[in-house]
């Protein structure tokens, strides 16, 4: 077989580029800190007008302050570095609604965005948008390949270094991080679900668009297609949510994202998602030996972080006051597990998100999207 070649095209009544003047601009970006190391798309003021154009909101309504560092995120600075994430315009009122849900966290202070874990926002979209804006939900949900889901949250990473300094070595005092630091936001598989979406838990109808904001620590994949016995699979789960690293106060929390593969089998047996969180809030328990063991059979008297009982800050937890001292729990009840199902139906590989706070939230913070409509 021969290969045939052919000179490429001019398009027509195309303007011609030039990439020396656009590396230059992005040089020059790099140069003043307005990048999390990738290069970023230019903006200009007639740019940031068109996301501007797509939310009711005002430019100055403030979106995200922290009032320890004395800086505030309003609408502007939100388009801007969505602009230069890369985001089309379509995209800016889910970057609004991320934000807004971002601004719900429970830290007063904000800390939790300079913590030394290396804390992430971590963003679930649900309603028919995530089919207008084209975000990922079937499929690589954690990896790249699609605009929405990597732009959308690089959004947010860029405006948290931006507007409020968070650059590494500097603000930003996270150990060692995670990916997610980058970006992360996946769409729910509500089409292959067999149960309600994420955000009908949080009151909204299922047509509704929604944006639901958590902070998170990290992504631990589960693989488990050895069994088709719902019980063994929750008790894979249970194993990865009681992991003792997970324990860094006295209680854990956790998003679990299910296949659609896990989902079905757990549907197939009759069980709904009451009866998964059921299941794993009764079976997420660490004897206290296992605790000692890592020295953190105690918690602090002042931040309740876990330690061992010989530390002179410590005093017991409170599951050394209940009737089996001897065994603790990990959530403190069963909404601590949230729920959701993405991913492709291709393999029985979940996720187990694991949610940062100072203090285990029963909710995280939904938000509608609202898009302009004049």
């Amino acid at each position: 077989m021969t290969a045939t070649h052919s000179e490429p095209t001019t398009p027509v009544n195309h303007p011609e580029v030039d990439a020396h003047s656009i590396r230059h601009v992005l040089e020059y970006y790099q140069e003043q800190e307005w990048t999390d190391g990738l290069p970023v798309a230019p903006v200009t003021e007639s740019i940031v007008a068109e996301f501007l154009a797509t939310t009711p909101k005002h430019p100055e309504d403030v979106l995200f302050e922290k009032p320890h560092l004395n800086r505030q995120l309003n609408v502007r600075y939100a388009a801007i570095n969505a602009a230069l994430a890369g985001c089309k315009p379509e995209y800016f009122p889910v970057v609004v609604a991320a934000w807004e849900g971002i601004a719900q966290e429970p830290n007063p202070k904000g800390g939790i965005w300079q913590s030394t874990t290396g804390t992430a926002p971590f963003t679930v979209v649900n309603g028919p948008i995530r089919h207008r804006l084209e975000i990922n939900s079937q499929g690589n949900i954690f990896g790249s390949g699609h605009r929405a889901n990597a732009t959308i949250g690089r959004a947010i990473r860029l405006g948290l270094i931006n507007v409020f300094g968070l650059q590494p070595h500097k603000l930003d005092q996270a150990t060692q991080a995670t990916p997610a630091k980058y970006t992360a936001v996946i769409g729910e598989n509500e089409e292959q679900s067999p149960w309600s979406p994420l955000h009908t838990e949080y009151g909204f109808n299922p047509e509704d668009d929604v944006v639901t904001s958590f902070v998170i620590r990290s992504v631990m994949h589960i693989e488990a297609r050895h069994t088709q016995l719902p019980e063994q699979l929750a008790l894979d789960f249970v194993d990865s949510i009681t992991r003792t690293g997970a324990f860094i106060h006295e209680y854990t929390h956790t998003l679990l994202v299910v296949a659609p593969e896990h989902a079905a089998l757990f549907a197939t047996a009759g069980w709904d998602k009451e009866d998964l969180r059921n299941f794993i809030f009764q079976h997420a328990v660490r004897s206290r030996t296992e605790f000692a063991a890592v020295g953190k059979d105690a918690v602090s008297h002042h931040s309740r972080w876990r330690m061992a009982s010989d530390h002179p800050d410590a005093v017991g937890d409170t599951a050394s006051g209940s009737e089996n001292p001897d065994l603790v729990p990990a959530l403190t009840n069963p909404q601590a597990v949230q729920i959701m199902v993405a991913g492709a139906n291709n393999a029985g590989v979940s996720a187990l998100v694991e949610v940062f706070g100072l203090h285990a939230r029963q909710r995280p913070s939904s938000y509608s999207v609202v898009e302009r409509s004049d």
